[in-house]
Order: C-alpha cells, then structure tokens, then sequence
C-alpha cells in the first residue's frame, strides 16, 4: 500500500503531474476537490480503511502539515513516499498567471506558501524522496539527495 505526499507551493505542477503518473492508479485526496478538512479527514480515513492507494495533492508546506498523513498511513503500514516540487517563485506566479477561473489564486498565496515552505527529510518518516521539477512541459524526477538545492 502506497501513501504519496506531494509538496509544493502552488502552480509547481503537483496536480499535473498526479493526472499524468498516477491518475490510473491512486486516489486523489486534494482540498482544490473536498474543500474542507471535515471532507477531506473523511475521505483519507476511507482510503485507509480500504487499503486504497492514494495521493494527498496539497500543498503541505510544512513538516506539521505533512506529519497527519505521515502517521496515518504509518499506523495502517502503509509505505509513505513524498514528491518535493521544486519552482522558483517567479516561475510559480508566471504559471499561475496562465491559469483560469477558480485555478488562478491571488499572487499572495502563492507567496505565502513560499515563504512557509519546508524540505522534507527522511527523519519525517518518509519511506521514499523525490525530487520533482518541470523543464519544458516536461517532469524530471529524481530520487532525493540532501544536498540538492531544490530551488
């Protein structure tokens, strides 16, 4: 059983890149689609409960963001593997800039998520790392290296 952990300020390309390699594969528990957390704890607790495979496409700036899920799926031994985005602010807001309707957020959360943002470390529990980053409309991922400067 597989719990992805996708982390990255917004318009990075997380959910992209979910509808790319996992669609076919794994749930999507993303609070762009449940809305609140009531719906969303829901949504995670039935995954676990069924043993689905599943991708948690937030944000999740924050070891203590990421921690909830981390132990969640940790207690249900599931294998916990996160996807760090890696974008420089300036292309973050030029990517947001493009999007439509309820997809373009205001430039200052995305801002405030930058300056929130986190590495991940193994030491949070995380089976596997990687680092994910866009080039050309392209996704290049690699596994996670403690001295790679992601951004």
């Amino acid at each position: 059983m597989q719990a992805i952990i996708f982390m990255g300020i917004p318009a990075s390309g997380k959910s992209f890149f979910y509808k790319e390699k996992f669609f076919n594969s794994h749930v999507r528990i993303s609070m762009d689609l449940l809305k609140t957390r009531k719906r969303e704890d829901q949504f995670l607790k039935l995954c676990l409960d069924t043993n689905s495979r599943f991708v948690v496409d937030n944000t999740n700036p924050t070891k203590e963001e990421r921690a909830k899920y981390i132990k969640l799926a940790k207690d249900k031994k599931y294998r916990v593997i996160g996807y760090f985005f890696a974008s420089t602010l300036s292309a973050a807001l030029e990517r947001n800039k493009l999007r439509k309707g309820k997809d373009r957020i205001k430039d200052v959360g995305v801002v405030s998520c930058y300056k929130k943002l986190v590495l991940p470390n193994f030491t949070e529990g995380f089976d596997e790392l990687f680092y994910v980053q866009l080039q050309q409309q392209e996704f290049v991922v690699r596994a996670w290296q403690e001295d790679i400067m992601p951004i």
